[in-house]
C-alpha cells in the first residue's frame, strides 16, 4: 500500500509529431514562377484595353476601368492565395493555378468578342462588365501564385522580411517587364488574339512543366482524380478552339486601333473606314471630291472660300484617319501642300493599301503625335488648318486645349483659317468648352452644326471655324445652305449665348472625357 507521497508511475502519451512543413522551392524557381505571373497580369491588362475597344471604345473611362478591375483582381487573387496557403501545401496548388489561368486566358478572347456584341456601347454598366470578362478570372488566378510561392520559402522566420521583400520586388519588376514589352514590343508586332493565344499556352506549359517537375521531386500531383485533370485538358483545348473561331471585328490591328475597310453597296468606289467599329472615315476611290459625312462637306466649303477657287494652300491637318480632306484638296487645289500628322502609322499602310491614298510631293505624312509635330513647326507657314483626330469618339485632351490652339494660331498665317471637327453629345458641355478655348486664342469664331444638335436634341459632329481676320460667312452660307442636311452657323451674340460659362480646357485642366458623359 503505497502512501500519498509515494512516487506513482503514469503513462505520459508521446507528443504528436510536428506538422510536416512544405520544402521550399528553389530560389531561381521562386522568383521565376513570382516574375512569370505577375508580368503575365500586367500582359492581360495591357492587352485588354486593345480586346474591348472595338465595343466600348478606348476613353478615359475604359482605361480607368481596366486599371481597377486589374487592381481588385489582384487584391482577391492574392488574398484567396494566401488564405490557401495557410490551409493547405502550396506545393501541389500552383501547378493547377497556372494551368487553370491558362485555359481562363484562353477563354477570354472568345468571351470578349461574342459578349461584345452585346455589351456594344459607352454605357458604364457596359464598360465594366465587358472589362471584368476580360481581366478580372485570369489576373485573379495569376495573383495567387506569389502568396502561394512566399508561403513555401518562409522557412526560417528570421528570414521573413528579406523573403517577402524580395519577391515583392521580383514581382514588380515581373509587371514593369511585361507593361513595357507589351507596350513597346509585342502590340506593335502581333495582333492581341495572337498575343492572348501565346500567352494562354505559355501559362498552360509552364504549369504543367512544374506539375511534372515536382511530381518527380516528391510524388506531387494534381489534387483530384484523373477525370479533373481530364475535364481541364478538355477546358483548355475548348478554349483554344473559341478562340480560333470567335468573330474578328478587325481587318487590320494598329497600335492604336482595331481597324476595317468596308465596300459602300450602293457606291462600288465607295469605301468606310472604320476604327474600333465605329465610322470614321469615308473615300471614294475614284473621286476624291465626293464626301460623304456631313462634317467633312463643311469643312471642304469652308476650304472652298478660304481662296479664290483653284488657289494652292499650305494646308496642315492634325489627324489622317481616311485622308479624306488631303485628297479634296489635292484634287481641287492642285499644287497644294498637304501636311499630315497621324500618330498611327499603321493607318497610312492601311490608307495607301485599301483607300486609295497617294503620297507624294503635294500630299505627305508625318507619323507622330501632332501635339509634338505641330509645336516643331515653323511660325505663319500655313494657310489652313484642319483638326480631325479622335480617340475613338473624343478628341484627345493634350490636342483640345487652350496651349495646343496657341500653337496652331501660331503656324497660321495672317487670315488662315483653322477648322476643328469636334463630336459631343447632350447636354453638349464639350462642345461649348472647345468653342470658348478656341475663342481664347482666336477673334473670330463660328460654329457649325445641325440646329436640332445645337439645341441639344442628339449627338452630332460640331465644326469650330476660327481665325484672326473676320471669316468669309458671306460666301460660306449659300454654300452649306445647298447641301441636303440643314446646318445653322452660330455666330458673335449667338454664339457668345450658346457658349455661356462653359471652361476654357487648359493643359492643367482639361476633364474632355468627363464633359462627353451624358447627364
Amino acid at each position: 500500500m503505497s502512501s500519498p507521497n509515494s512516487p506513482v508511475d503514469v503513462d505520459v502519451p508521446p507528443a504528436p509529431p510536428a506538422p510536416a512543413v512544405p520544402r521550399a522551392l528553389p530560389n531561381g524557381l521562386a522568383a521565376f514562377l513570382v516574375f512569370f505571373s505577375s508580368g503575365a497580369v500586367l500582359v492581360l491588362e495591357t492587352v485588354a484595353l486593345r480586346l474591348v475597344g472595338p465595343y466600348v471604345g478606348v476613353t478615359l473611362q475604359v482605361t480607368s476601368s481596366v486599371i481597377g478591375i486589374a487592381l481588385a483582381a489582384i487584391a482577391y487573387g492574392a488574398w484567396t492565395g494566401g488564405w490557401l496557403a495557410d490551409r493547405r501545401d502550396p506545393r501541389p496548388l500552383l501547378a493547377p493555378a497556372l494551368v487553370l489561368a491558362g485555359i481562363a486566358t484562353a477563354v477570354t478572347l472568345p468571351v470578349v468578342r461574342y459578349a461584345g456584341e452585346v455589351l456594344r456601347g459607352g454605357a458604364a454598366s457596359a464598360i465594366i462588365l465587358l472589362v471584368a470578362a476580360a481581366v478580372f478570372v485570369p489576373a485573379a488566378l495569376l495573383s495567387a501564385v506569389s502568396p502561394l510561392v512566399v508561403k513555401l520559402q518562409l522557412a526560417d522566420l528570421r528570414r521573413t522580411g528579406q523573403v517577402v521583400g524580395k519577391l515583392s520586388g521580383i514581382g514588380t519588376l515581373g509587371g514593369i517587364t511585361a507593361t513595357l514589352l507589351t507596350g513597346f514590343v509585342l502590340v506593335a508586332a502581333l495582333p492581341s488574339s495572337v498575343i492572348m493565344v501565346g500567352l494562354a499556352v505559355a501559362l498552360g506549359l509552364t504549369g504543367v512543366g512544374l506539375w511534372v517537375w515536382l511530381r518527380r521531386q516528391e510524388r506531387t500531383s494534381l489534387p483530384g482524380p484523373a477525370r479533373v485533370r481530364a475535364t481541364l485538358a478538355v477546358l483548355g483545348l475548348a478554349g483554344a478552339s473559341l478562340a480560333a473561331v470567335a468573330p474578328d471585328p478587325c481587318d487590320v490591328e494598329t497600335e492604336y486601333h482595331c481597324a476595317s475597310v468596308e465596300t459602300d453597296d450602293s457606291r462600288p468606289t465607295g469605301r468606310m473606314l472604320l476604327l474600333n467599329s465605329a465610322q470614321h472615315s469615308y473615300v471614294d476611290l475614284e473621286d476624291p471630291t465626293y464626301l460623304e459625312f456631313a462634317y467633312t462637306q463643311w469643312i471642304g466649303r469652308v476650304a472652298d472660300v478660304t481662296a479664290p477657287s483653284g488657289q494652292r494652300l499650305d494646308a496642315l491637318h492634325v489627324g489622317g484617319g481616311g485622308f479624306t480632306m488631303p485628297r479634296y484638296l489635292a484634287a481641287t487645289r492642285p499644287g497644294t501642300d498637304n501636311l499630315v500628322f497621324e500618330i498611327d502609322g499603321g493607318l497610312v499602310d492601311l490608307g495607301r493599301e485599301k483607300l486609295g491614298l497617294r503620297t507624294g510631293p503635294d500630299l505627305r505624312a508625318e507619323v507622330g503625335d501632332a501635339r509634338m509635330l505641330v509645336a516643331a513647326e515653323p511660325a505663319a507657314s500655313r494657310d489652313l488648318v484642319v483638326g480631325d483626330a479622335f480617340g475613338h469618339l473624343v478628341v484627345p485632351w493634350h490636342l483640345a486645349t487652350r496651349e495646343m490652339a496657341a500653337e496652331i494660331h501660331r503656324v497660321l498665317r495672317p487670315g488662315g483659317i483653322y477648322v476643328q471637327n469636334v463630336i459631343d453629345y447632350p447636354p453638349l458641355r464639350f462642345i461649348r468648352s472647345e468653342v470658348a478655348t478656341v475663342a481664347a486664342e482666336f477673334r473670330h469664331v463660328a460654329l457649325i452644326a445641325p440646329p436640332a444638335a445645337l439645341a441639344g436634341e442628339y449627338g452630332s459632329n460640331f465644326l469650330i471655324v476660327a481665325s484672326d481676320q473676320p471669316l468669309p460667312l458671306a460666301a460660306l452660307a449659300p454654300r452649306l445652305g445647298a447641301l441636303n442636311e440643314p446646318t445653322r452657323v452660330l455666330t458673335g451674340n449667338d454664339l457668345t449665348a450658346f457658349v455661356g460659362d462653359a471652361l476654357v480646357l487648359t493643359d492643367d485642366y482639361a476633364p474632355v472625357d468627363q464633359l462627353l458623359a451624358t447627364a
